[in-house]
């Protein structure tokens, strides 16, 4: 079986801990959290469209 690779914290690259996994502490994950919550991070997708542009 192989062994589990340590794996750092994305927010402040400390090594990540198994009940946070993957990062090192509560804070680092609300961190993150915010930063999504927040707009900081984005997926691509397609333009949004509003109804009135699909009326035309």
């Amino acid at each position: 079986m192989p062994a589990e690779q340590s794996t750092a914290c994305p927010i402040c690259g400390r090594p990540a801990q198994p009940a946070t996994r993957p990062f090192c502490s509560p804070r680092c994950r609300a961190v993150d959290l915010g930063r999504w919550l927040g707009g900081t991070y984005a997926v691509p997708g397609e333009p949004e469209t509003s109804e009135d542009d699909d009326a035309e």
